[in-house]
């Protein structure tokens, strides 16, 4: 696999490394709880029927109570789901010409000296810079905008460009400083799990595109940029926009 960037971060570290966190949080907790009613069931189904009849309950019950604790909605699933969107992604980014494109994954964006969020993606690169967001929605359902909203099925998810947008502009305002000129940067959303139209959907300034069609749709538009233009836009945004794991674990 081809890997580009300057100073390089892994995708979805700090999700991650969330995601670890909170899953340590009270572990020997579940799994004393997830013992206790396996056993109980199968002392009852042994009691009914025969004593393998209540090994075969007790391990069901150990296995469901694992499978409910891990995909039941919560803080910690989300941020699983988000660290494996964001690592998904930097695997089809990975596809881009590193001789034209530069990729930095999980950045930093601070406002002040500690960092109020992280932009999972920037890409620097002959065709422009794009503040990208990875975002897994529900397997099969489709994405679309009506009515000035986004959906995903039944869902509205408009929250997600607004992300988008703001990462976009807080970096164009990072590198219009340090570089003393104004920078644009495009907003892009890269969807997993949910159908998207071939073309990608747009929702204002933000354009949400499924993850198998990013690489050669960055690739595919104008070029603006020369290599050398590149290479001073990538050493600027490495600059101003740290690693995430960085900022949250200084040296």
């Amino acid at each position: 696999m081809r890997s580009s960037g300057v100073g390089m971060s892994a995708a979805g570290a700090s999700a991650l490394h969330r995601y670890r966190t909170l899953a340590a949080k009270h572990r020997w907790e579940r799994r004393a709880v997830r013992a206790a009613v396996a056993g109980a069931a199968g002392v009852v189904a042994a009691g009914l029927g025969t004593w393998w009849i209540g090994f075969l309950v007790a391990v069901l019950m150990f296995t469901g109570h694992a499978a409910y604790t891990r995909f039941r909605p919560s803080p910690m699933a989300s941020w699983r789901r988000g660290a494996r969107a964001e690592r998904r992604t930097g695997r089809r980014l990975a596809r881009l010409d590193p001789a034209g494109f530069h990729v930095l994954h999980d950045r930093a964006l601070h406002d002040g000296p500690m960092p109020v969020a992280n932009l999972d993606h920037l890409v620097v690169g002959l065709t422009g810079i794009y503040a990208i967001v990875s975002r897994r929605f529900r397997w099969g359902a489709r994405l679309r905008a009506e009515q000035r909203r986004l959906w995903v099925g039944h869902s509205s998810v408009g929250g997600v460009a607004n992300v988008a947008t703001r990462a976009a502009d807080t970096v164009a305002e990072l590198l219009s400083k340090e570089l003393g000129q104004d920078v644009s940067v495009t907003p892009l959303v890269v969807v997993h799990g949910a159908r998207v139209a071939r073309e990608g959907v747009r929702h204002g300034s933000v354009l949400l595109r499924s993850a198998r069609t990013i690489p050669r749709a960055i690739e595919a538009e104008p070029v603006i940029y020369t290599s050398a233009q590149v290479a001073a836009l990538a050493a600027a945004a490495e600059k101003r926009l740290p690693p995430m794991m960085e900022a949250l674990f200084p040296e």
